[in-house]
C-alpha cells in the first residue's frame, strides 16, 4: 500500500496556550525498567502461553530460523506474526528506550491485579520542551488491550509507536516533524492479565470497557463493583489527569468490528462536537478510506456504557475514537504480516496523529474596536471543531477582571463577527484584552486564555476612569476669557 503525506498546511497558532499539566519535575507515576524487576518479568508456563498449538509452534520455529534472533527484541519476521505477551513487550520497549533515549520514556500508569506493570511509551523529541513557535506541544493518548483477547487492537498500537520511533532513526520527515511538535503518550497493552490469559476480562473477570465513571451501570454485563473498581481502569484515568489532560486526540484500540467509531456509546444521539467528526469522517473517506465505517459507536457497534471512549470524551473532553480492527483476532499468531494487515489502520492513525492541531478550536482576533458602548470584534477558527462560549475580557494591569463579554460561539474553520455590549465598561491606563473559550462544544473540554494582540485593537471614544485632558478648542476659550478680564480691571 502506497502512503499519503498528511501534513497539516500552515495555519497561525494562537500566541499562549495553557500549560500541559504533565511537564513536572517529580511526577508520581514511577518510572521502572523491567531489569529492576527482573523476578515480576518472570513468568510462568501458562501465562507465557506454553499452551499454544502444534501449529503455531510449528510456525513459529519456521519464522525463528529464517533470522537470527535479535537481543532484547523478537525478530522482525517472528514479531510481524506473532502477537505480544507482557513479557516480550516489556523486552521490546524496555529496548526502544535504550536504543532512543532522545525521543523514548518509559513509565508505569500502575500495576494490573497480577502486579504487571502498565507500561505507557512516551515518544517525542525531548530536546525540545515546546514548538519551534514557543507555544506547548500537543499531545496525543493511544491505549490497546482493554479486552486481553484482542491482539489486534494491541498490535495497532504497538505499530504506531514502532513507526514513529523507526521514522525517527531513519530522519523520515513526517516523523521528523511530529516528534519536534507532538506528545505521543501510548499504552499498548492495558489488560497485561488479560492478555496473557487469553481472556476477554481482567483477573476479576471484570470487562475493563464497562467500568470507567461515565454512565456506569450495574446492567451491564461483568461491569465491575462500580465504576473504577479494577486498578487496570482507576490507573487508565489517573494517568489522563496528571499526564494528558491537554490532549487532542484519544484512541482506543480493540478488535472486533471494523470500524473507527466516535461517541457516544450510551445513547444514540449525536455528540456536541459531530461537526468535527464529520470532517474527519469525510477526510478518511476521501483520502485513505472509502470502505472504513467512520460513525457513532452507539449504531455502528452497539449500546455500551461506562466505556473508556465516552469517559475521555465526557469526562476529560479529548475527541475520542474507539478503533476496532477486524475480528479474525482469535489466534495467537496471523499468517498474514501485521504491518500489511494493519495498513489501513496505521494510515488512518498517522492522519489523526499529523492533525493533532485542528482537533480543537484555534480562535484568532482579527480586529477589535470599541465604538461608544458596543465591542465588535473579528474572529477566525483555523481548527475544525466549533466553541460555543468565547468571551471577550478587559483587565486592568494587575490582571483583575474589569469587564467580560457575553458568551458567542464561533463555527469550525470560519469567521465570525460579534458586536458586544459594552454599557459597563471603562477603560483604564495599561488595560488589557483577552480571548477566553473552551477547545470544543463538549462541556468537559478544556478552556483557553489568549491576549489579543494590541496591534489589532481600536479604541475609540469611551468612557475612561481617568479625568479627560482639555481640549484645544477649551483652551483658546480659557485664554481668551482671561483677556478680557484683564482688560476691564
Amino acid at each position: 500500500m502506497s502512503t499519503r503525506s498528511h501534513r497539516a498546511p500552515t495555519a497561525p497558532s494562537p500566541s499562549s496556550v495553557l500549560p500541559s499539566s504533565q511537564r513536572r519535575s517529580s511526577p508520581r507515576i514511577q518510572h521502572r525498567t523491567c531489569a529492576a524487576r527482573a523476578n515480576d518479568c518472570m513468568q510462568s508456563p501458562q501465562e507465557r502461553h506454553m499452551s499454544r498449538s502444534a501449529a503455531g509452534l510449528l510456525l513459529a520455529v519456521l519464522l525463528a530460523t529464517a533470522a537470527p534472533m535479535v537481543e532484547a527484541q523478537q525478530p522482525d519476521p517472528l514479531q510481524e506474526h506473532w502477537y505480544h505477551n507482557w513479557f516480550t513487550l516489556t523486552e521490546d520497549i524496555m529496548a526502544w528506550e535504550e536504543d532512543f533515549p532522545d525521543i523514548v520514556r518509559v513509565v508505569s500508569a500502575g500495576e494490573t491485579l497480577y502486579g504487571r506493570d502498565q507500561w505507557v511509551v512516551q515518544i517525542s523529541d525531548w530536546s525540545l520542551t515546546n514548538k519551534s513557535d514557543g507555544t506547548p506541544k500537543e499531545q496525543v493518548y493511544i491505549d490497546g488491550g482493554h479486552h486481553g483477547n484482542e491482539h489486534l487492537g494491541t498490535e495497532l498500537a504497538f505499530l504506531t509507536a514502532e513507526f514513529y520511533i523507526e521514522g525517527w532513526a531513519a530522519g523520515d520527515a513526517e516523523a521528523v516533524r511530529v516528534l519536534q511538535s507532538t506528545e505521543l503518550h501510548i499504552m499498548i497493552m492495558l489488560n497485561a492479565d488479560g492478555n496473557d490469559a487469553d481472556t476477554r476480562w481482567n483477573m476479576n473477570q471484570v470487562d475493563l470497557n464497562r467500568n470507567y465513571d461515565h454512565h456506569w451501570t450495574e446492567d451491564e454485563t461483568a461491569s465491575g463493583d462500580g465504576p473504577f473498581s479494577e486498578p487496570e481502569t482507576a490507573n487508565n484515568a489517573a494517568y489522563m489527569s496528571e499526564w494528558v489532560a491537554d490532549a487532542d486526540l484519544y484512541v482506543t484500540m480493540h478488535t472486533g468490528t471494523w470500524i473507527l467509531a466516535y461517541p457516544w456509546g450510551f445513547t444514540p444521539q449525536m455528540p456536541p462536537d459531530h461537526e468535527l467528526f464529520t470532517h474527519i469522517a469525510d477526510e478518511v473517506h476521501a483520502n485513505i478510506s472509502a470502505d472504513l465505517p467512520v460513525r457513532n459507536a452507539n449504531a455502528g457497534i452497539y449500546p455500551t456504557h461506562g466505556t473508556s471512549r465516552d469517559y475521555g470524551y465526557g469526562v476529560m473532553g479529548y475527541p475520542c475514537f474507539t478503533f476496532e480492527t477486524d475480528d479474525e483476532q482469535f489466534l495467537l499468531w496471523t499468517v498474514q504480516s501485521l504491518s500489511d494487515r494493519l495498513a489501513v489502520e496505521l494510515e488512518v492513525m498517522r492522519y489523526l496523529i499529523d492533525n493533532v492541531w485542528y482537533w480543537r478550536a484555534r480562535l484568532d482576533v482579527r480586529s477589535l474596536e470599541v465604538r461608544g458602548e458596543v465591542v465588535e470584534v473579528d474572529v477566525v477558527n483555523y481548527g475544525w471543531a466549533s466553541t460555543a462560549n468565547a468571551s471577550i475580557h478587559y483587565s486592568d494591569s494587575d490582571g483583575e477582571l474589569l469587564w467580560h463579554s457575553a458568551s458567542f460561539g464561533v463555527n469550525a474553520s470560519n469567521d465570525s463577527q460579534a458586536f458586544l455590549d459594552a454599557s459597563n465598561l471603562t477603560s483604564v491606563e495599561g488595560g488589557t484584552w483577552s480571548l477566553h473559550y473552551q477547545k470544543r462544544v463538549i462541556d468537559a473540554a478544556v478552556w483557553v486564555g489568549e491576549p489579543i494582540d494590541g496591534e489589532v485593537i481600536d479604541v475609540g471614544a469611551k468612557k475612561s476612569a481617568l479625568l479627560p485632558a482639555p481640549s484645544l478648542l477649551l483652551s483658546l476659550i480659557a485664554l481668551f476669557g482671561a483677556a478680557l478680564t484683564r482688560r476691564e480691571n
